[in-house]
C-alpha cells in the first residue's frame, strides 16, 4: 500500500517529489511545481524554507505528514485518522495513519490533495 500512496502522490498534477527538509532522508517530500514559497507558514511543515505541505514518511513508518486547516484536522483527529503533529508551531501540522486498504489508501490520497489545495490556496488574512 505504500509504494501505491508513493507513486499515486508522485502522480498528482503540479508536484514534484523530493528530499524532506524536516524528516528523516527516508520521508519523501511534496513540492509544488509552481510555488517555492508558503503563503502562509502554516501552510508548510518547513516554514521558512521551500514550501513542503506533505511528506511520506519511508515503508517502515508508512505515515504522512501534512498540513491542513486546523479545523479539518481536527475533525481528522476525532475521526481517528490523524494526530496533531508532535512538533507543531501553528495547529495545522498533522500526522495521518498510512493506509492498510485501498479504501484507506483512496482517503489518505484524498487528504494529501486536500494539503496540496490548502497550501495553494491559502490567502493572508484581511485586517
Amino acid at each position: 500500500m505504500w509504494g501505491r500512496l508513493v507513486a499515486a502522490t508522485f502522480g498528482l498534477d503540479s508536484v514534484v517529489e523530493g528530499h524532506s527538509q524536516v524528516s528523516p532522508s527516508s520521508s519523501r517530500a511534496v513540492f509544488l511545481v509552481d510555488i517555492a514559497e508558503a503563503r502562509l507558514p502554516e501552510t508548510s511543515l518547513a516554514p521558512g524554507k521551500r514550501l513542503e505541505p506533505v511528506h511520506l514518511h519511508g515503508v517502515h513508518d508508512t505515515s504522512v505528514h501534512l498540513c491542513l486547516p486546523a479545523k479539518r484536522g481536527t475533525e481528522l483527529t476525532e475521526l481517528g485518522w490523524a494526530e496533531p503533529h508532535q512538533y507543531e508551531d501553528y495547529g495545522t501540522e498533522f500526522m495521518i495513519y498510512g493506509p492498510r486498504t485501498e479504501a484507506e489508501l483512496d482517503f489518505v490520497l484524498a487528504l494529501i490533495v486536500e494539503s496540496v489545495s490548502f497550501a495553494r490556496h491559502a490567502t493572508i488574512p484581511t485586517r
